[in-house]
């Protein structure tokens, strides 16, 4: 079975639909930060030095985005995105 078919077989259950609809926020927010970094071409370890870290806290922040086991503060990503001469631009959509 392809990915693409086995997402779409689990995503007919409700209970799964909701989990995946719950987490969609960060997954937009890693791929606006793994799309970013590939633009910039850099790697997580220059990105590190440019934030003033080490490059395992740069793989925990983008690894914590697709695993939900940690949410990055704003100030996080927003530094992320300033050493990527890029903004951070937060919007609240209403669901009507």
């Amino acid at each position: 079975m392809k990915h693409s078919e086995l997402k779409e077989k689990a995503l007919k259950r409700k209970d799964v639909k909701a989990e995946y609809k719950a987490l969609e926020p960060e997954f937009t927010i890693l791929y606006e930060l793994l799309h970013a970094r590939q633009k910039a071409g850099l790697s997580q370890a220059e990105i590190a030095e440019r934030m003033g870290t080490k490059a395992p806290a740069i793989t925990r922040l983008e690894s914590s985005l697709s695993s939900g086991k940690h949410s990055p503060s704003i100030a996080t990503i927003k530094k992320y995105a300033d050493v990527l001469d890029c903004h951070l631009e937060i919007r609240i959509i209403a669901n009507n």
